[in-house]
Protein backbone atom coordinates (compact mmCIF):
# COMPACT_ATOMS: atom_id res chain seq x y z
CA UNK A 1 0.00 0.00 0.00
CA UNK A 2 1.60 3.31 -1.47
CA UNK A 3 2.07 5.90 1.71
CA UNK A 4 -0.79 8.41 1.73
CA UNK A 5 0.00 11.84 2.98
CA UNK A 6 -2.58 14.00 4.21
CA UNK A 7 -3.59 17.31 5.96
CA UNK A 8 -5.32 16.94 9.78
CA UNK A 9 -7.98 19.11 11.03
CA UNK A 10 -6.24 20.21 13.52
CA UNK A 11 -5.46 24.09 14.06
CA UNK A 12 -3.58 24.53 16.87
CA UNK A 13 -0.43 26.77 16.22
CA UNK A 14 -1.90 27.80 13.09
CA UNK A 15 -2.24 31.33 11.82
CA UNK A 16 -4.97 32.42 9.87
CA UNK A 17 -5.85 35.25 7.90
CA UNK A 18 -9.52 36.03 6.79
CA UNK A 19 -10.37 38.56 4.48
CA UNK A 20 -13.49 39.06 4.07
CA UNK A 21 -15.93 41.02 1.46
CA UNK A 22 -18.61 43.98 3.15
CA UNK A 23 -20.66 44.33 0.08
CA UNK A 24 -23.52 41.55 0.33
CA UNK A 25 -22.38 42.08 4.31
CA UNK A 26 -25.83 40.30 5.53
CA UNK A 27 -23.94 37.13 3.87
CA UNK A 28 -20.85 37.81 4.28
CA UNK A 29 -21.03 38.66 8.33
CA UNK A 30 -22.52 34.95 8.36
CA UNK A 31 -19.76 33.67 6.82
CA UNK A 32 -17.10 35.38 8.89
CA UNK A 33 -19.04 33.68 12.08
CA UNK A 34 -18.97 30.49 10.15
CA UNK A 35 -15.24 30.79 9.82
CA UNK A 36 -14.54 31.77 13.26
CA UNK A 37 -16.28 28.93 14.21
CA UNK A 38 -14.68 26.44 12.84
CA UNK A 39 -11.52 27.51 13.46
CA UNK A 40 -11.90 27.69 17.38
CA UNK A 41 -13.78 24.31 17.03
CA UNK A 42 -10.18 22.79 15.78
CA UNK A 43 -8.19 24.91 18.16
CA UNK A 44 -6.72 27.90 16.41
CA UNK A 45 -6.51 30.89 19.30
CA UNK A 46 -7.73 33.82 18.70
CA UNK A 47 -4.96 35.85 18.74
CA UNK A 48 -3.72 33.54 15.88
CA UNK A 49 -6.12 35.29 13.48
CA UNK A 50 -6.55 38.57 12.28
CA UNK A 51 -9.53 39.67 9.82
CA UNK A 52 -9.09 42.16 7.08
CA UNK A 53 -12.92 43.50 5.80
CA UNK A 54 -12.37 45.15 2.01
CA UNK A 55 -15.54 46.41 0.15
CA UNK A 56 -16.41 43.71 -2.55
CA UNK A 57 -15.65 40.61 -3.78
CA UNK A 58 -13.56 42.23 -6.55
CA UNK A 59 -10.84 43.41 -3.70
CA UNK A 60 -10.42 40.20 -1.76
CA UNK A 61 -7.53 38.61 -3.98
CA UNK A 62 -5.14 41.85 -3.62
CA UNK A 63 -5.74 41.79 0.09
CA UNK A 64 -4.82 38.23 0.24
CA UNK A 65 -1.77 38.51 -1.28
CA UNK A 66 -0.64 41.02 0.99
CA UNK A 67 -1.59 38.97 3.73
CA UNK A 68 0.38 36.14 2.03
CA UNK A 69 3.12 38.22 1.46
CA UNK A 70 3.77 38.96 5.68
CA UNK A 71 4.88 35.69 5.87
CA UNK A 72 3.05 35.48 8.79
CA UNK A 73 0.45 33.04 7.91
CA UNK A 74 -0.47 28.92 7.25
CA UNK A 75 -3.22 29.60 5.36
CA UNK A 76 -5.49 32.74 4.23
CA UNK A 77 -9.72 32.11 4.07
CA UNK A 78 -11.72 34.56 1.40
CA UNK A 79 -15.13 35.23 2.30
CA UNK A 80 -17.71 36.83 -0.28
CA UNK A 81 -21.24 36.73 -1.90
CA UNK A 82 -21.07 37.37 -5.96
CA UNK A 83 -25.21 37.13 -6.42
CA UNK A 84 -26.40 37.87 -10.32
CA UNK A 85 -27.88 40.28 -10.84
CA UNK A 86 -29.77 42.02 -14.06
CA UNK A 87 -26.53 41.70 -16.35
CA UNK A 88 -23.30 39.57 -16.53
CA UNK A 89 -21.45 41.69 -14.57
CA UNK A 90 -21.05 38.90 -11.47
CA UNK A 91 -19.31 36.51 -13.97
CA UNK A 92 -16.90 38.62 -14.75
CA UNK A 93 -16.11 39.39 -11.69
CA UNK A 94 -16.36 36.00 -10.35
CA UNK A 95 -13.93 34.82 -12.58
CA UNK A 96 -11.38 37.46 -12.17
CA UNK A 97 -11.34 36.73 -8.15
CA UNK A 98 -11.34 32.90 -8.37
CA UNK A 99 -8.29 33.39 -10.77
CA UNK A 100 -6.41 35.61 -8.72
CA UNK A 101 -6.92 33.62 -6.07
CA UNK A 102 -5.25 30.61 -7.21
CA UNK A 103 -2.28 32.98 -8.31
CA UNK A 104 -2.16 34.06 -5.07
CA UNK A 105 -1.92 30.80 -3.74
CA UNK A 106 0.54 29.62 -6.51
CA UNK A 107 2.60 32.31 -6.38
CA UNK A 108 2.83 32.68 -2.86
CA UNK A 109 3.28 29.29 -1.89
CA UNK A 110 0.05 29.78 1.14
CA UNK A 111 -3.07 27.93 0.94
CA UNK A 112 -6.09 29.83 -0.02
CA UNK A 113 -9.46 28.44 0.72
CA UNK A 114 -12.53 29.96 -1.39
CA UNK A 115 -15.65 30.60 0.61
CA UNK A 116 -17.23 33.27 -2.18
CA UNK A 117 -20.16 32.36 -2.83
CA UNK A 118 -21.46 32.61 -6.31
CA UNK A 119 -25.16 32.38 -6.66
CA UNK A 120 -28.17 33.64 -8.35
CA UNK A 121 -30.16 34.82 -5.94
CA UNK A 122 -29.47 36.48 -2.21
CA UNK A 123 -31.91 33.58 -0.92
CA UNK A 124 -29.27 30.55 -2.21
CA UNK A 125 -26.48 32.97 -0.49
CA UNK A 126 -28.51 32.72 2.59
CA UNK A 127 -29.05 29.24 2.39
CA UNK A 128 -25.20 28.26 2.08
CA UNK A 129 -24.41 30.81 4.86
CA UNK A 130 -26.62 29.09 7.53
CA UNK A 131 -25.00 28.60 10.77
CA UNK A 132 -24.88 24.97 10.50
CA UNK A 133 -21.88 22.75 9.05
CA UNK A 134 -22.96 23.46 5.46
CA UNK A 135 -22.41 27.29 6.18
CA UNK A 136 -19.69 27.43 3.17
CA UNK A 137 -17.26 30.08 5.40
CA UNK A 138 -17.38 26.99 8.07
CA UNK A 139 -15.91 24.91 5.33
CA UNK A 140 -13.62 27.35 3.84
CA UNK A 141 -11.81 27.36 7.43
CA UNK A 142 -11.74 23.54 7.85
CA UNK A 143 -10.10 23.37 4.28
CA UNK A 144 -7.41 26.12 5.29
CA UNK A 145 -6.15 24.22 8.29
CA UNK A 146 -6.30 20.68 6.61
CA UNK A 147 -4.20 22.77 3.81
CA UNK A 148 -1.96 24.20 5.92
CA UNK A 149 -1.18 20.89 8.06
CA UNK A 150 -0.70 19.62 4.59
CA UNK A 151 1.37 22.17 3.11
CA UNK A 152 3.78 21.57 6.66
CA UNK A 153 4.38 18.03 5.76
CA UNK A 154 5.01 18.50 2.09
CA UNK A 155 6.97 21.86 2.92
Amino acid sequence: MPKAIQGESQGAGLRIGIVAARFNQDVTDRLLHGALKALREVGVREEDIEVVRVPGAFEVPLAADLLAGRGRYDAIVCLGAIVRGETQHHQFIAHSVFTALQQVQLMRHIPVAVGILTTETLEQAFARSKDDPGNKGYEAARVAVECAQLHRQLG
